[in-house]
């Protein structure tokens, strides 16, 4: 019992309840066992509550009537039957031209295939700023700082430029003072 609570309060601090609810809200658009979390009030609240700047409220509405169709119409598609994840619902939506007749849905789902990316990225950022900007660097100006972390988060593209390039290239800007 004691390593449930531990496990539990780990992933607390690590989700806050807006992140949780979030991710519960996604479940609604889960195809497994024939789209079995479906639900059109999850899904809606999902658009208005947590992309509101993609979605107007008359959009809103228009997704509860694409949703309305989207429940009888998909889950009794034969090639929508044995899909596992939110991603191969998205291709088989694009695959079958379906995703212009619920075109609302689609930009719903593709918002919602973007989270892990953006959450990857946005922590990935701020776990090399920790590296970036240590107590040696902690007076550093935020167009150094940025400047400094896009060269540490893209290190696949700073690898092909040489130090000489870049000594290169510093040189040829006009100075007071010759660079020699």
């Amino acid at each position: 019992m004691v390593v449930v609570d531990q496990q539990l309060q780990e992933l607390n601090c690590r989700f806050n309840k807006q992140v949780t609810e979030l991710l519960i809200m996604c479940t609604s658009l889960d195809p497994k066992n024939s789209f079995s979390s479906f639900d059109i009030d999850i899904v809606c609240s999902l658009a208005s509550k947590f992309y509101p700047a993609d979605f107007e409220e008359q959009e809103i509405e228009n997704l509860r009537c694409q949703l309305r169709h989207y429940a009888h119409d998909i889950p009794t598609n034969p090639k929508f039957q044995n899909l596992t994840t939110v991603s191969e619902l998205c291709q088989q939506l694009a695959a079958t031209g379906k995703n212009d007749d619920y075109h609302l849905i689609d930009r719903l789902i593709r918002l919602v295939l973007t989270l892990p990316v953006s959450t990857a990225t946005t922590e990935r950022a701020f776990s090399a700023m920790e590296l970036v900007k240590t107590r040696l660097q902690n007076r550093m100006e935020d167009g150094f700082l940025r400047d400094c972390l896009v060269i540490y988060i893209e290190k696949e593209i700073t690898i092909g430029i040489s130090t000489d390039a870049i000594i290169d290239e510093f040189d040829e800007a006009p100075r007071r003072v010759d660079f020699n």
